[in-house]
This record gives structure tokens, sequence and C-alpha cells, in this order.
């Protein structure tokens, strides 16, 4: 009989329609004759199933399965695609844990970690990890525009500290720009990540490993025509990617090695794709870690796959029957 798989997207973020985007490019990558795939959308408490005919019936939260024409169906496993809560921050994660339910994401703490964009790169600046400097504001506390120069400088990002990196997000260059952009960011997130701007070359790599490879993509190099690699650029086409990425031999097996070195510190599960800032002085600086990253046919993850001379279906083949290895 063929396993019975969930593609889980939707959310309860400004990336919803994204999830969704990603929904449909999973769908059309999974291998149809191994296995009978549906699409399920979450958004708050709508949990839907989206059936052949194109309909939607409720999923019943008890057992995460649903009824057709009277007959109850089961998933034998759920491939996540919410980009934000609560599919990449470990709670979808831990009620599929629940129900026993295999999944194709981190675990509860690797998801919740890697969302948290102060505390994982804290968290890896402990094991020897460059990131940029960085300061935390929550609702509700101030800081001054002048603390955020003295501490950080200009230019700065500001950031939702947890969520994606495509809403909420600004350049700040000036003091007059700071609050407003705290403002903006705290929209997407209780919590704001202030950040020094690095320098350089902006680079993204993909990861997956089973219980019996390692697989680490061909590297894409990100050049935005605008300010940074914002919505606009990684999703109406203003920006260039260059897979695989013009670094040198020796770059590329440091980059390729250290993402390698994350994937395993973290203990992450399925797919994840890292993206850094190459400085000019050839330092790798770690920017975040994407654990449910796109996967749209533009998307980096199936450039990279292409660009290794491999196939999408065979390598979410891989991910799903690495859950149902006993060795």
């Amino acid at each position: 009989m063929k396993r019975i798989i969930a593609i889980v997207a939707g959310g309860d973020s400004s990336e919803l329609p994204v999830s969704l985007r990603s929904a449909q490019g999973l769908y059309s990558f999974m291998d149809k004759e191994k296995y009978e795939v549906y699409i399920v959308e979450m958004e708050g408490l709508r949990w839907e199933v989206v059936l052949p005919d194109g309909s939607k019936t409720p999923i019943d939260r008890n057992d995460f399965s649903f009824c057709q024409n009277n007959v109850k169906t089961k998933f034998d496993f759920a491939y996540i695609t919410i980009h934000g809560t609560p599919g990449e921050n470990g709670i979808l994660q831990g009620y599929l844990d629940l129900l026993h339910i295999p999944y194709s994401t981190c675990d509860v703490l690797a998801s919740s970690m890697t969302f948290n964009k102060f505390v994982l790169n804290h968290y890896l600046k402990g094991f020897g990890i460059r990131i940029s400097e960085s300061l935390l504001v929550r609702a509700g506390f101030e800081i001054t525009d002048q603390d955020v120069i003295e501490k950080i400088g200009l230019p700065c990002f500001i950031k939702p500290n947890e969520g994606g990196s495509s809403f909420g997000v600004t350049k700040v260059k000036t003091a007059e720009q700071i609050q407003p952009a705290i403002r903006k960011a705290l929209e997407e997130s209780p919590e704001v990540m202030i950040e020094a701007f690095m320098d350089g070359t902006e680079i993204t790599c993909g990861c997956y490993k089973t219980k019996d490879k390692e697989v680490v993509f061909p590297i894409t190099e990100v050049v935005s025509k605008n300010e940074f690699f914002d919505y606009n650029a990684k999703y109406n086409g203003e920006s260039q990617e260059i897979t695989p990425a013009r670094l040198s031999e020796d770059m590329t097996e440091r980059v390729k090695l250290l993402t390698s070195a994350i994937y395993d510190i973290l203990g992450c599960e399925g797919i994840i794709r890292v993206d850094y800032i190459i400085t000019k002085d050839e330092k790798i600086n770690l920017l975040e870690i994407n654990t449910t990253p796109g996967m749209t046919e533009t998307s980096f993850i199936p450039q990279q796959v292409r660009a290794a001379g491999l196939e999408m279906k065979d390598v979410l083949t891989d991910i799903i029957e690495n859950k149902f290895k006993t060795v």
C-alpha cells in the first residue's frame, strides 16, 4: 500500500501565501506512484485537507485524520512547509510527536531554536561560528537611538526576531529610521533583533542527512537588485541567483563543511538551508537557518538540487523513507 502523505502548509504569519506556493511545489515533486499525497491547509483553527476534486474537508485534530465518503484516512507522514508559526517554531512538531506521526523537519527543540534568530546566533557563537553583533528588544521595552548607534552602529538591520526574513525587515541608515523600523518589526513578532550590517557576498547552502548518507548541495550566490534580499528580491525576480556560487574551491569546501557541522550541532533533520555573508577578508558569517525552506520551482533548494544533478522526487523520497528506517 502507498504511504499517505500530508503536505502541511499555511500557518499564522505573513508568510502564508508563500507557504501555499511551496506546498504546490512539493506536491508537483512528490512521487505519486509511491505516495498518496494531500495538501493540508492550516490557518488558525481552520485545518482542512484539499481533496482530489479541489474541495476541502476538515481535519480531525484528535488524530490528524479526515473523512472522505465516510471513510476515515490517517496520515503516515507530515511534510511541513509552513514558513513561520506554528510549523517552523516547534509547535506543530510537538503536536505530531504526541500523535506519533513522523514529519520532515527538525524536532521541537531545534525548530524552536532556529526560529529564534537571537537565541540561535548566540548559541552557535559558543561553537566558534561567526555572527554579527546584535541586540534583542521585546515589546513594551524601549531602546534609545543612541544605544543602537553606540552598541550596533549604522547601517544596521532591524528585523522580527521570530519569523522569516521577508516581512518587517528594515535596513536602517539614519537615527530617524530606528524607532519606525522597530515598530514595523513588532507587527510581525513580539521580539525585535537589531543586527550590525555585514558587507560582503550573500550566499545560501542547503543540506540534508539520512541514516546512511549526507548531501550538501551546491551553494547559491544571491545578488539582490534592492538594498537587501527582501520580499521582492525573493519572489518578484528582483535578484540574481547564481548556482553554483562564484566562490573559490577552497571557500566552497569551507562553507559546505560549516553547513554540515551546523546541521550536526543542532541535531537537524530533513532539509535545512543556511544563509551566510562572506566578508572581504574571507570570513564566513552566519545570517540565519531555515528549517522549512521554500519549495517552489524557483526556490533555492530546488535550484541547488538541479545543480547537483539530483531529482527533487528522489530527495523527498529520501527524507520520507528515512523516518521509517529502523537502523
